[in-house]
């Protein structure tokens, strides 16, 4: 409850942009999405997804197998009035990812900035039994943390920081690496951001507009391998 009261205090006296993570488009979640082989019958679960504009964007591409899982009722709240009547098309959920809830399998699981959060073996554990339920087989995960220069602590709270290979060690042999993508942020008003991706020739320059200190994130997306016995059908999310 505790770290509810904080995200709800969060999302209930400060705007979307006085947020350093806020993202008018979240272009670097739509390019990791698209290479995971976003369709519009693909079934997306937005993980921490609270009051980001991703499910905006996916609604307006006409994905109507959506899920929006949060902590913060508050957060919640905000993107349902900001969607209006598309606010029906997904499912949403207020639930800590670590506690009990359950949807039915999806294609690809989305967490831009959740996964840091949990401190704890026991919590990275319950997050990974979610995963793995909630996953489909062939599914692929897209987890963005902090790299291991980035900040220590997260609106007031403090953070894990991993390299890829240690996400990759964090999630187990049931996934297989498809991308890790190195993103510098430099959270001051509209700076220019560096990305690279492992293995790429030369740096690709993105534009964005945040607002603090240089950070770098991880960006890692990978695919379910072995799952027995899991559907491979998409279906709507029913909680």
């Amino acid at each position: 409850m505790e770290r509810a009261a904080h995200w709800n205090r969060v999302y209930t006296t400060k705007t979307e942009q006085e947020v350093s993570w806020f993202e008018p488009l979240p272009a670097i979640s739509l390019e990791m999405l698209e290479s995971a082989g976003l369709t519009a019958e693909s079934c997306v679960l937005d993980v921490g997804g609270g009051d980001s504009h991703l499910v905006d964007v996916l609604a307006a591409r006409g994905l109507d197998c959506l899920a929006v899982l949060d902590i913060s009722g508050a957060a919640l709240d905000r993107a349902k009035a900001r969607l209006g009547p598309a606010a029906e098309v997904p499912m949403w959920i207020e639930a800590d990812v670590t506690s009990d809830w359950t949807l039915e399998p999806m294609d690809i699981w989305h967490d831009r900035a959740v996964f840091h959060f949990l401190t704890t073996p026991d919590e990275r554990a319950r997050y990974r039994h979610h995963l793995l339920q909630t996953l489909k087989l062939g599914g692929s995960a897209i987890i963005a943390t902090f790299a291991p220069d980035g900040p220590e602590r997260c609106s007031g709270l403090p953070v894990a920081r991993y390299s890829s290979a240690q996400l990759a060690d964090e999630l187990g042999p049931a996934f297989e690496l498809h991308e890790a993508r190195l993103q510098s942020t430099r959270r001051h008003g509209g700076a220019r951001n560096r990305s690279s991706t492992p293995g790429s020739s030369g740096h690709t320059e993105v534009v964005t507009h945040r607002t603090a200190t240089a950070d770098s994130n991880w960006w890692f997306c990978c695919e379910i391998v072995e799952l027995g016995g899991r559907d491979s059908k998409s279906t709507s999310p029913v909680s």
